[in-house]
């Protein structure tokens, strides 16, 4: 690996810790190297608080070091006014003569701008290092900015024979359960890194589910429910105010604590409208769990950025049928009881 590979691959690193944290900021890690040694580094911990570069540099003891060495980011150094103050006039202050980018950065105030500063306050600039590793770390920021619309996921499980809930006829029905324990937590390790998380609402009436970070620490994510006529009943998980709840529906009957009804037009495209007030929220990820309708209404709209698809080692014979995907896997992770396959794009 090359010297300057080397160290970008730590920035990546270090701002992957920031995962489920950081949103609507990307993940940003930067490194400070003096002769070939880190003198400092840090990531972006949380959106409000100091960026990357703010903390590598803060780390450095010596500051008398930074006028001979190299600093190493994996998002172009902003050099607009946020919540922070631009990362440029940092660099600039320090009198840090090099810099090495990963990837630029696809929001219009930065875009670019901040490689211009630098290169005319004399700063060398280097840019592109690693840079499809760096865009792929941000791919949840780099689709909203980019597509004006949140990442989607897609996942379900399904057992062997493509089912995702057995039979519904007659009686009482209970789910099927046919993720495992470890399973179920990476479910919810994603969706603590999410920024909100979508069911149908015949999946919510059939199982009453919470949507909930339970097996895994985190965030909650945003719930959103897409309820034309409010079938649900007030006394659902999804409406009991624990997380704060988006209820798309034809006519609002007034928020309740902690649920926000959204009055939306039905005759349109429901998906582009959810998608639409998403974006306008700032919510930059969506995982979409099921049920098959509206998995497949995703599918079918091509409105997708990632699909997993958990199969059990179980037959169920009959039931809810999976939602059809003829399409070859990236990727494949097996275990003891079931195996995850992986979809996924990369054209943002």
């Amino acid at each position: 690996m090359q010297i300057e590979e080397k160290y970008m691959a730590r920035c990546i690193a270090l701002a992957r810790k920031g995962a489920g944290n950081t949103s609507p900021n990307p993940m940003v890690g930067a490194v400070i190297v003096h002769q070939d040694k880190i003198i400092g580094e840090g990531y972006h911990r949380r959106c409000g608080e100091a960026h990357a570069e703010v903390n590598a540099v803060g780390m450095v003891q010596d500051k008398s070091l930074l006028t001979d060495s190299t600093l190493y980011v994996s998002l172009e150094p902003c050099s607009h006014f946020g919540k922070t103050p631009p990362c440029v006039d940092l660099i600039i202050k320090h009198r840090i003569p090099r810099v090495v980018v990963g990837c630029k950065d696809p929001f219009p105030e930065v875009s670019g701008r901040g490689v211009v500063r630098l290169k005319e306050a004399g700063v060398e600039v280097v840019t592109g290092v690693l840079e499809q590793e760096a865009r792929d770390l941000n791919r949840y920021f780099m689709t909203s900015q980019l597509a004006r619309r949140p990442y989607i996921i897609l996942k379900w499980a399904q057992s062997r024979d493509g089912f995702i809930d057995g039979s519904r006829k007659g009686g009482v029905h209970v789910p099927v359960v046919l993720s495992t324990p470890q399973t179920m937590r990476m479910v919810h390790k994603l969706r603590s890194e999410v920024d909100a998380i979508m069911v149908g609402t015949n999946t919510v009436l059939n199982d009453n589910p919470s949507l909930t970070v339970r097996s895994w620490s985190g965030r909650n994510p945003v719930r959103v429910i897409v309820d034309r006529t409010l079938r649900i009943p007030h006394g659902f998980h999804v409406l009991d105010g624990a997380v704060p709840t988006l209820v798309f529906t034809e006519k609002t009957p007034g928020n309740r604590p902690g649920v926000e009804y959204v009055e939306a037009n039905f005759t349109s495209d429901i998906l582009d409208t959810v998608l639409s007030e998403l974006h306008a929220r700032k919510i930059q990820s969506l995982l979409v769990e099921g049920g098959t309708e509206l998995l497949n209404s995703f599918i079918a709209a091509n409105l997708w950025d990632e699909i997993r698809v958990e199969t059990a080692h179980v037959y169920l014979k009959d039931g809810v049928p999976a939602p059809a995907l003829n399409l070859l896997p990236q990727s494949t992770i097996l275990h003891n009881d079931s195996k995850i396959d992986w979809y996924r794009r990369t054209d943002f």
